[in-house]
């Protein structure tokens, strides 16, 4: 999966970064995002998409929300910032910065072995070749950490990643971490889940690395091994974790791994991309986020509204705080905003290439500093500019995400207007 349209617009909020406090004093600007606001006016109608909200958010101000059309061609209802998406690995840094709670208050540490806390990957059998044989193994030179876990450099697989073998492995085990249609989506976790954390836990134990840890990074699903982590750590279910400790404490009731039926009148409908038409995969009324979840899928399975989750990444930009209160530790924002990506690691191009990474999202470098977030495999992108506490969103819903432009020009207009922003003041 190309994510580079998707995470480019990161860079925006990076762009005249010595320039950028001056944004606060835009705070009595009527309208932050003209061209933001004819991008997606432009972007939603028949034959194009049925709604979108994009937003940003800048100290001083509540976020401002461009929202045009409905959550569905054949749906009435006019999407909104509390509208319901599916937001997949956008769900990564929630679980990520759920961790770093636990590695603050010392129940994780970021270079401990995870053997330490679930036994059974004490001995890893690693790939001799990246996606080859599934016989031809070595036994793991350094064992899993919770960075790598983290970071994806653990050597977990990924079966929306892998190829051959190991992926016809993993999907026999049900280590299908994430789920998309009633309908059989070709090429997309395929396969039937396992139920149950635990026996995901245990099973993806007996299937090999793909690389050494810490290593090589690869997209994995070190992300939903950790639910399970915390789970042990924390002696609470991974669901209630995540409620207890973030959703409840930053106000974001309308995060959810199972959408309630009460709330199905606000779930968009997710759109395939056919050439240029757009299919219906999963309306909002029927869709498979209303059923249980074989597992939480700590790597892709929330469900979210961007008045959500602009909360959660406003309060990163205030160090764990929101509304005066403390929801995660400023260390354990600070530490998991960062990079840790281990020494000699690199990001492949086509998941954001020079850059780094905190916990469970890209960390930006240079010009890009202090800029962590991630997108989602239906097109939604959050990312939070740590130094300036900017904040910045798109969610539509179609799948592949870069199969039309649609994210490119959402970035250079969201680019512009930050520029007309900083040339009036």
């Amino acid at each position: 999966m190309d994510r580079r349209a998707l995470l480019r617009m990161g860079a925006c909020a990076g762009i005249g970064a010595a320039l950028m406090p001056r944004l606060a004093l835009a705070a009595a600007d009527p309208d932050l995002l003209p061209q933001v606001r004819a991008v997606v006016e432009r972007w939603v109608g028949p034959g194009k998409f049925p709604g979108m909200v994009a937003s940003l958010g800048i100290p001083g101000r509540e976020p401002q929300y461009v929202a045009r059309g409905s959550e569905g061609f054949t749906d009435g209802d006019a999407v909104t910032a509390d509208s319901l998406f599916r937001i997949y690995s956008m769900t990564k840094p929630i679980t990520g910065m759920a961790a770093m709670q636990l590695v603050s208050e010392g129940r994780l540490g970021l270079d401990q072995p995870l053997y330490d806390i679930l036994p059974q990957y004490r001995h890893m059998q690693v790939q001799d070749t990246y996606d080859g044989s599934v016989a031809a193994l070595h036994p793991a030179r350094s064992p899993i950490t919770i960075r790598h876990l983290l970071t994806h450099t653990s050597g977990i697989g990924y079966t929306i990643i892998q190829k051959g073998p190991i992926k016809d492995l993993m999907e026999r085990k049900g280590l299908v971490a994430g789920q998309i249609s009633r309908m059989k989506i070709p090429g997309v976790f395929e396969g039937e889940s396992v139920h149950g954390l635990d026996r995901f836990a245990d099973r993806l134990a007996e299937v090999p690395l793909v690389a050494d840890p810490g290593t090589r990074w690869s997209y994995s699903m070190g992300l939903d091994l950790m639910g399970r982590v915390i789970e042990v750590a924390s002696g609470r279910s991974f669901a209630d974790y995540l409620r207890e400790t973030i959703f409840e404490p930053a106000g974001m009731s309308s995060t959810f791994f199972q959408v309630p039926q009460s709330d199905a009148a606000r779930l968009t409908t997710n759109y395939g991309a056919l050439g240029k038409l757009l299919v219906p995969i999963d309306s909002g009324m029927d869709s498979i986020f209303l059923d249980k979840p074989p597992f939480p899928f700590g790597g892709a399975g929330l469900v979210s509204s961007p008045r959500d989750y602009d909360r959660f990444l406003r309060m990163l930009a205030q160090s764990g705080t929101i509304d005066g209160q403390r929801v995660l530790a400023a260390q354990a924002v600070r530490t998991g905003t960062s990079d840790l990506l281990p020494a000699g690691v690199t990001i492949p191009a086509a998941f954001g290439g020079a850059a780094g990474f905190g916990a469970g999202g890209r960390v930006g470098r240079g010009g890009e500093a202090g800029i962590y977030g991630w997108s989602g495999a239906a097109g939604t992108v959050g990312m939070v500019d740590m130094v300036h506490a900017l904040r910045s969103q798109i969610f539509v819903q179609f799948m592949p995400p870069n199969a039309v432009g649609l994210l490119p020009e959402f970035q250079a207009a969201l680019k512009a207007d930050v520029m007309a922003m900083l040339e009036k003041r």
